[in-house]
């Protein structure tokens, strides 16, 4: 008879043979939007698991816009729900480091090397970056463009070949849109939840937000009475109703309104909604100033959170496996976003022939050279302010206020937000 030792050594080297190990480590990560990254996030981490089966993800509650994982993430800074990581809208980036939530990835950048070999040039790695500091990498990000129902503008008239390349143009196409009647519209505008559409006019008219020094607001100048102008414009003589986010997209997709204007992040969703009820087509946006006209980048980045040092190594091979060729290779395709790594965008393994397949996600990419960043307000009141232009942007929507009154409104709300030297 064997020992007893024996027996249990003998059965412990057979458990160790068949019973498959469990993960090292466990990363929780929490992300914003589910509507346009569940299936996303989904295919990433599988991926990301079945090549490292030592780091499993786990999945907190996704928050439903950037304005509320923001503010979910602050609430939970030094508590156990805070998560591993987190993907930020990439205009809140500034109010994670202002607060030192977020791990400087500086030093582990430094430490791979050559982050351009991996396809992180320098331009994709300031996106997510904070005076020079990098706060994250860029996950997805966008552009806004023009969606628009090419059997509607054949009915009115116009040439869905030949879209129209000014905002006088839109608008006065959209006003033979609805004048069609049948229940039709003339445009959707997706000027509801945050400040970003108002910079896709604010900046391609030639403007910016505040002035050089921060310390004044400069976006009811010229270029911010021009952008809130075409926002008018649209609902008197554009067909632009008052929509919810969710009641425009509802209505573009059963045909019901000729042009939407919105991130290119919502394209796939679009094109699944559409189906075959009408021909979709997309174009580019019009710039109020061709020369100096501007887009601001939409999207996120992801952000390592955790200070624990193992934790700290695995978060930092899911970040660059999420926000690296592959990432990029399932974002694209799976949203609309444009590729924010170089080899993916580049590459025959990833990306390579797809926008020869799918012109409709060209528009966004031909737009790449005019984005800037999605500026970022300084201090504590970044989300009170958005919320600010939203409100009073809804004033020019439901035409209770004048486009100076309502510019002039938010201007001297948000000068009074502004943090003081």
């Amino acid at each position: 008879m064997k020992p007893i030792t024996q027996i249990l050594a003998a059965a412990a080297i057979s458990m160790a043979v068949t019973v498959p190990a469990y993960a090292e480590t466990t990363l929780t990560v929490h992300y914003p939007m589910p509507g346009f990254f569940k299936d996303v996030m989904d295919t990433i981490s599988k991926k990301f698991m079945e090549e490292n089966p030592d780091i499993k993800i786990q999945f907190a509650s996704p928050s439903a816009t950037y304005e509320e994982g923001i503010q979910t993430i602050l609430r939970q800074v030094g508590t156990s729900e805070m998560p591993d990581l987190t993907f930020i809208g990439l205009n809140r980036l500034r109010m994670i480091d202002e607060r030192d939530v977020a791990v400087d990835l500086g030093p582990l950048i430094q430490k791979d090397g050559n982050m351009a070999e991996q396809g992180f040039s320098d331009t994709i790695l300031k996106l997510a970056q904070v005076k020079g500091k990098q706060i994250g990498l860029a996950f997805a990000t966008s552009n806004p463009i023009m969606y628009y129902n090419a059997d509607l503008v054949k009915a009115a008239g116009g040439d869905p070949e030949n879209p129209p390349k000014t905002w006088d143009d839109v608008i006065a196409l959209g006003g033979k849109i609805k004048a069609l009647g049948n229940g039709v519209d003339g445009i959707d505008f997706r000027w509801q939840g945050d400040d970003w559409m108002f910079s896709a006019l604010l900046f391609g008219a030639g403007g910016k937000m505040l002035s050089d020094d921060e310390g004044k607001v400069t976006f009811n100048g010229p270029e911010g009475e021009k952008a809130v102008e075409v926002i008018a414009s649209m609902a008197k003589e554009g067909g632009l109703p008052v929509f919810t986010k969710s009641a425009g997209e509802q209505a573009f997709a059963a045909g019901k309104v000729g042009f939407t204007f919105q991130t290119t992040g919502a394209l796939r969703n679009t094109i699944k909604n559409v189906g075959t009820k009408f021909d979709l087509r997309t174009a580019k946006i019009p710039l109020l100033d061709p020369v100096n006209g501007r887009l601001p980048t939409g999207g996120n980045a992801v952000v390592i959170l955790t200070k624990d040092s193992a934790k700290q190594e695995a978060a930092w091979k899911f970040a660059k496996f999420a926000a690296g060729p592959y990432g990029a290779s399932v974002v694209v395709p799976g949203t609309g976003y444009v590729p924010n790594n170089e080899l993916a965008a580049k590459s025959a393994d990833y990306l390579g022939d797809f926008y020869e397949k799918n012109p409709l996600f060209k528009a966004g990419l031909s737009q790449m050279s005019l984005m800037v960043p999605w500026y970022a307000f300084p201090g504590s009141n970044g989300v009170k302010v958005t919320q600010t232009i939203v409100d009073n942007l809804s004033r020019v929507v439901d035409q209770s206020a004048t486009p100076k009154e309502a510019l002039d409104d938010a201007a001297a709300d948000v000068e009074g937000m502004l943090p003081r030297s």
